[in-house]
């Protein structure tokens, strides 16, 4: 039976990623700090329904030697790097721990797996955040980095670190530079859950405004449900590679935010309030994929529609509140 082993399994990718896992029937085992397994109801509810399926081990993005620890343990024939400081606004914020973080436990990582697991494949989860100000468009593996944010500074250090490994130690190494990927388990944080969990609220007479940012910028939008299998695919070639995975198409925040307050009925004029607090320092204002090389090497291409991924996160959030308010 093959073992996987998943950092951020806490997150949306990584929830997603474990139910693909176990249905292929591989051993799962996941990386989370001690706090969650102390605070399960809060830090784990992605991961509550097949809990009892997988392994936790406790450890932390900071410490090479609980990870080393965890490495030595599981001895993985498949470990996904998916933890990181992820939110590109909070990384303004805190620059100095989004770069630790990111740059550090990616290092820590594949420096454990060479150490204690050398045929592990292991898979990076890169960004377009590291395309930022692109020259072209759409951005393809060949497209060089303007990373627009010390989260996306942070991952073209993790990609390089990546294809030193591969080049250096013939380490199975692959980063998966995965464009916007959302669902109904996308943290709050994120604007596209933003969105859809604040119209829902205002559907239901509980909110009376939505603010936002910069309604102008563009992102190619996928369903994450789709590019964890794009993950697990590129582990699967014969030999290690990067991949751009994407959608190749394009949509403004105010088209995602039109078709979310459509979905429920409303004028979303009526509710948005643009807000400048929320524009970044440097804006990233089009990020577009090609993933062409991932259709032709890997087989893969997105499975659910922009349409239909807005209508599945607002019908979720609308369901969840639902729910909450019969209790």
């Amino acid at each position: 039976m093959k073992r996987a082993l998943i950092t951020g399994i806490t997150g949306q990718d990584g929830s997603y990623l474990s139910e693909l896992l176990l249905e292929k029937g591989y051993e799962v085992h996941g990386i989370v700090r001690r706090v969650a397994l102390e605070d399960p109801a809060h830090r784990l509810w992605r991961l509550n329904h097949i809990l009892d399926r997988i392994t936790l081990h406790p450890a932390t993005m900071e410490s090479y030697a609980s990870l080393f620890s965890a490495v030595e343990k599981v001895k993985p024939h498949e470990c996904y790097h998916l933890a990181a400081q992820s939110f590109v606004s909070y990384s303004f914020e805190d620059a100095f721990s989004t770069i630790n973080t990111n740059i550090n436990g990616t290092l820590f990582m594949l420096s454990a797996i060479k150490e204690k697991a050398p045929d592990c494949r292991f898979y990076f989860a890169a960004t377009s955040e590291m395309f930022g100000h692109a020259k072209q468009t759409p951005q393809n593996e060949d497209t060089p980095f303007y990373p627009r944010s010390p989260y996306g500074i942070s991952k073209v250090a993790g990609f390089d670190l990546i294809r030193n490994y591969r080049e250096s130690y013939g380490l199975f190494a692959c980063s998966g530079i995965l464009f916007n990927h959302e669902s109904p388990r996308r943290g709050f944080e994120f604007v596209t859950r933003k969105i859809t969990s604040t119209a829902a609220r205002i559907k239901l007479g509980q909110a009376d405004e939505l603010r936002l940012g910069n309604l102008a910028a563009k992102r190619d939008w996928g369903y994450a449900g789709d590019y964890v299998k794009a993950m697990w695919l590129m582990l699967q070639q014969p030999e290690a590679d990067d991949y751009v995975i994407a959608t190749n198409e394009t949509h403004s925040v105010e088209e995602f935010v039109e078709l979310t307050f459509d979905n429920l009925g409303l004028n979303w004029r009526d509710y948005v309030v643009v807000d400048e607090q929320f524009y970044r320092p440097a804006e990233v204002h089009l990020l577009k994929g090609d993933y062409s090389k991932g259709q032709r090497k890997l087989g893969w291409q997105p499975q659910i529609t922009f349409t239909e991924l807005v209508k599945m996160m607002v019908d979720a959030d609308l369901e969840n509140l639902r729910r909450r308010n019969a209790h």
